[in-house]
This record gives structure tokens, sequence and C-alpha cells, in this order.
């Protein structure tokens, strides 16, 4: 029986990453969207072609990826964001359907950053979205990054607030508060997982 599919989700600076490996920690799956698109970027010809093409020379040095420089393209205002996500997300996609097929726990976790604003979130059958008070979520981004306040508002503006993200739950998700400590979410994540492995 194929795996059921379930979404990890969180605003920058939540916690999901840290509640995946706590569900990996427990034998469950999860496919790291962020990372696959990353590793894809490099590895996928007719990617990073597609890419070339639409961002300009200078994006691919011998083959080699140059953050800064489609950062620089890419991720300027939201037409150019919208473009970079619509050349990554289908190969990002076919990429998780593979790894998907190949899983046989009850579920897997497809652990994605913009779960909701991809549109991704439709095919899964629940969701998991991680939620922390916004400026815990900035105190976390300014600790582990060398962004400033103002750059970590900037991300946080491109995606989706907790509230709309709320919106879009349907009876079958679930809500993990992590603004307490880790022993605290370790307990969530492991509720959540007995919780998905009945659904």
């Amino acid at each position: 029986m194929k795996a059921k599919h379930i979404g990890l989700t969180g605003s920058i600076g939540a916690g999901k990453s840290t509640a995946a490996a706590h569900f990996k920690q427990l034998g469950v799956p999860v496919y790291h969207a962020d990372e696959a698109a990353k590793r894809l970027m490099v590895e996928n010809v007719d990617l990073m072609a597609a890419i070339e093409s639409t961002f300009g020379p200078g994006v691919y040095v011998d083959g080699q990826l140059q953050k800064a420089a489609l950062a620089e393209k890419a991720f300027v205002d939201k037409a150019s964001v919208e473009k970079i996500n619509a050349l990554v997300h289908p190969i990002v996609h076919d990429d998780f359907v593979a790894w998907h097929a190949s899983q046989d726990h009850p579920y897997i976790l497809r652990e994605a950053a913009i779960l909701f604003e991809s549109g991704s979130y439709k095919a899964c059958d629940a969701i998991v979205l991680v939620e922390a008070p916004r400026s815990l979520r900035t105190q976390r981004v300014m600790q582990r990054s060398s962004l400033t306040e103002m750059q970590v508002e900037q991300r946080m503006s491109r995606q989706w607030s907790d509230a709309k993200k709320r919106s879009m739950l349907t009876a079958n998700d679930l809500i993990i508060d992590n603004s307490g400590d880790e022993k605290t979410l370790v307990h969530m994540v492991t509720m959540a997982n007995d919780y998905l492995l009945r659904l």
C-alpha cells in the first residue's frame, strides 16, 4: 500500500526542520523539498539549462551554480520568484513522486517551506503546520544565520502568514505549537506520529 503523503510546513524560524528531525528519529521517512531543490539545481541538466536561459549568463560558471548571482536575479521581486518557482517546482515534484513510490512506511513527510504558497498542499493526505510567535521566529533565524532583523522580515514577508495557513487546514490536519522548549516539541511530535499512524 502506498505510504500516506503528509505535508510538514511552517514559516521561517518556526522549527519545521527540527520537528522533521524528531519525526525521522521515530522512523518516519522525510523528503526535504528545499534541499531537493538545491540538489536538483546542480544535478538536473534540463533544469540548469532552463534557469540559465531565463536568468541569463553568470548564473552557472563551468557547471557550478553561482548562488549570489542567482539570488540577485531570481529573488528580487515577486515576478522573478514566480519564474524560478515555475522552473524548479515541477522537477522537485517529479523527484518527490519517485521517492514516495519507493517508501514502505505507513506515511511519509514532505517538508516544504512554501507548501501552501506553491499549491503542493493539495496533494497531501494531511498537513502538519509548525507555528511559533513571529518575534521568537525572528530571534531564532538571527541566532542561526548572519541575517539582520530587516532581512529576516523581508523573507517572512514573502511567505503566507500563520493565520492564512491555518485558514487552509482541514479536519485531518495538525498544528504543532513550537513556542516552548525542545522537550515539549518532542512530546508533540510523538503525539502527532501516533495520530498519523492511525490516519
